[in-house]
């Protein structure tokens, strides 16, 4: 089989794989009790991801190769979760926080490092087979979007989506990753043995801190990557508490949260092809100035919006999240290979996923976690109308704090751009 069928068909299931509970989780956690635990869930990605992935990284080059890595951190996320699901449908309306969480961190903290490993193995696989990866990868890696969006629905039309049952689908698929990532071509061991567990960690990116304009660019990431989990992690509990509301009871959008907010991902692998023209056009403080204001309106949208005659706001914020996560995700981490030495490049790429997806997003779910218990779930008695009034106030807060990180960086951080024709 041609290696770029094999490579996307790789994608797919690797995104598939998160794509069954991340958007949906929320929704199941709510429906458990579990509704003031559901930053706690989100924020264990970030955890595990300052330093499994790097770790794995370390035994990939220099002890097991890394397809069969990829394999066995797959068996073992699948195994996890599959407990997971186990154990939350025979507990039933008794499922308890402790058990239910350790099983899943569990799997977590060995499916985060997959995320590279895939990449590792794809374009190893792609340099044997005398291919460009700059060219051939982003289309098979828009298949691992399609994968997640493929996941999401089948969460959502299964009925899944207020389920544990959605941890099981997770957890077949990853074991059916798990078999399918061993027939991978080998990827070779490092014979150097001289990058010591202080670079592999990413640890000598530190050193770019000297520089303003990267000290800059690494706390900004950081800020904004507060953004990154909370819609993923709120916006279907959100969306379904409409469903208490008699008007908006029998809305496509409450009885397909998942779908409605799979528009977001639609959006995500259409921005992806935007991001050459607006680099080359407006350079970096422009494009991540772009992102930080699709934020704004991403949260703003959701605040402004139902799921009756204000879907329409809805779709918009589902829109812009293209924008929103792209053109910062992307374009970050392009910035950061164009403006870093060879020698720190990949140290410096981790510490760019250390400052977004790692500290960014565990310190945004936890905080986000607090805001909506005070505004929501914290909340005696309300009605189904004041507990809507309590979700719009938190997206308010959440825009408006993305607000401030545009404007302080547009003021703080110093390029000068020179358009390409």
């Amino acid at each position: 089989m041609n290696i770029k069928i094999r490579l996307t068909l790789l994608n797919f299931l690797e995104f598939a794989v998160w794509g069954a509970y991340l958007t949906s989780m929320g929704s199941y956690l709510a429906s458990a009790g579990m509704a003031a635990n559901i930053g706690w869930f989100y924020s264990v990605q970030g955890f595990v991801s300052l330093c499994m992935p790097a770790l794995m990284g370390i035994v990939a080059d220099r002890w097991v190769p890394a397809q069969k890595l990829l394999a066995l951190c797959h068996l073992l996320a699948g195994l996890f979760m599959c407990g997971a699901c186990a154990y939350g449908w025979t507990a039933g309306e008794g499922v308890e926080f402790t058990p239910l969480f350790t099983l899943y961190s569990c799997s977590v903290a060995f499916f985060m490092p997959t995320l590279a490993l895939s990449n590792s193995v794809a374009y190893t696989a792609l340099d044997k087979a005398g291919l460009d990866t700059v060219k051939a990868f982003p289309p098979i890696r828009v298949f691992g979007t399609i994968g997640f969006i493929v996941s999401m629905w089948i969460v959502d039309l299964g009925g899944m989506q207020n389920t544990a049952l959605q941890f099981g689908w997770s957890g077949i698929l990853s074991i059916i990753m798990a078999m399918y990532a061993l027939t991978m071509p080998a990827c070779p061991l490092s014979k150097s043995t001289g990058k010591g567990i202080v670079e592999a960690l990413g640890l000598k990116a530190f050193a770019l801190f000297k520089n303003y304009r990267m000290a800059v660019f690494f706390v900004f990431s950081f800020l904004l990557g507060v953004c990154l989990q909370i819609t993923n992690g709120f916006a279907s509990p959100f969306i379904q508490s409409f469903g208490g509301i008699p008007e908006y009871a029998d809305t496509f959008g409450v009885q397909h949260a998942n779908m409605l907010i799979s528009l977001s991902q639609i959006s995500e692998t259409l921005c992806i092809l935007l991001i050459p023209f607006f680099l080359g056009k407006f350079g970096i403080k422009r494009v991540m100035m772009i992102a930080m204001l699709g934020w704004v309106l991403r949260f703003a949208f959701f605040g402004l919006g139902d799921p009756g005659h204000g879907v329409w706001l809805f779709i918009l914020s589902m829109i812009v999240y293209g924008v929103a996560f792209d053109f910062f995700n992307i374009s970050g981490s392009l910035f950061v290979d164009k403006e870093t030495d060879l020698s720190i490049r990949n140290s410096a790429q981790g510490m760019f996923m250390m400052m977004t997806n790692g500290l960014g997003a565990t310190v945004g779910t936890l905080s986000a976690q607090a805001v909506i218990n005070n505004y929501v779930y914290d909340l005696q008695d309300a009605t189904p109308l004041q507990t809507a009034e309590g979700w719009s106030t938190c997206w308010y807060i959440f825009a408006a704090y993305a607000m401030v990180v545009l404007l302080a960086f547009a003021v703080l951080f110093r390029y000068k751009h020179n358009a390409k024709n």
